[in-house]
């Protein structure tokens, strides 16, 4: 079972002597994944635990807010695939005014050296922290051997030839190449919460929803999809509509999904929703006439989708 610690003043004297790895993790693609393949390897070489230190929320929502790129994963899903990799802990660290103006050397003092005791660290090649972004591997190597650490860095992983990285993942997200997101991530895309109450206006049009509050400053996919569903009985088949509904004026993003031939109360429960196939942007319609018929050919395209496939 991993550990969670949130923030520094939860580390605590058994914390103390691990191997560590240090990023955002957004999306846990391939090439963070081999980042935490190396991290285990060194946990087991020295015998020591392995503890990955994430912030929250994400440095470029601190910095831009709204501007910033849209999250792949949520801090949950993200604890949660870690823990399926075999990681023995996550320290949580709250991404605030202070730790924006900490040097990467008053860092690596204050976290690593005296509160974790690390003996070794493994980061991405292209990996940079701390005030101005000054910490680097050459600048960690020196910290390392001042400190008694050993810092190593792990090669970029290429899929055709091109690095995998979040934005490559985002990009291919966006654009509804759910094929190439599956195969830079290693595993389908995918977004998931808990089925919350809505205004029950997807019943009244004949098509009822099971709506998931998103949790996020900017979503990483808009418009209709094709999708299947887990996390209730077996793998479910649907539609679902992803973004703020401009028909009915809605103010903040939704996931809605309905399921085809399904007609249970599943309020409160958590699902995985795994996007297949985009259909259609998000657009405002004239009536809800009109967007019941749209709904209706949507429907129809995504059953199509799965007698085909």
């Amino acid at each position: 079972m991993t550990e969670l610690i949130c923030n520094i003043h939860n580390i605590k004297a058994k914390h103390k002597n691990c191997v560590v790895t240090i990023g955002n993790f957004d999306g846990l693609h391939q090439g963070h994944q081999s980042v935490i393949q190396s991290l285990i390897k060194l946990g087991k070489q020295l015998n020591l635990p392995t503890c990955v230190i994430l912030f929250e929320p994400h440095p470029q929502e601190f910095f831009y807010a709204e501007k910033a790129p849209a999250r792949l994963m949520r801090l949950g899903e993200k604890i949660k695939l870690l823990q399926f990799l075999a990681i023995d802990r996550v320290l949580c660290l709250r991404f605030n005014k202070r730790l924006a103006e900490c040097t990467a050397e008053e860092f690596v003092k204050k976290i690593l050296v005296d509160k974790l005791g690390i003996k070794g660290l493994i980061i991405g090649d292209d990996f940079r922290f701390g005030r101005g972004r000054q910490g680097d591997f050459v600048f960690l190597q020196k910290l390392g051997q001042e400190y008694g650490f050993k810092v190593f860095s792990t090669p970029t992983v290429l899929f055709e030839n091109e690095r995998i990285g979040s934005s490559r993942v985002r990009n291919s997200v966006k654009q509804g190449d759910f094929k190439l997101a599956a195969l830079l991530l290693g595993r389908p895309f995918r977004l998931s919460g808990r089925v919350i109450y809505g205004d029950q206006r997807g019943r009244l049009l004949g098509f009822p929803t099971a709506n998931i509050g998103l949790h996020r400053k900017v979503i990483p996919l808009q418009g209709v999809f094709v999708v299947k569903v887990y996390g209730l009985t077996t793998p479910l088949l649907g539609v679902a509509n992803c973004g703020k509904r401009p028909t009915i004026k809605g103010l903040k993003n939704l996931l809605e999904v309905h399921l085809f031939d399904f007609d249970q109360n599943i309020y409160g429960r958590f699902i995985e929703v795994e996007f297949l196939k985009k259909i259609r942007d998000e657009k405002k319609f004239d009536s809800l006439e009109t967007l019941k018929q749209q709904i209706t050919q949507d429907v129809a395209v995504a059953k199509n989708y799965f007698v085909r496939n």
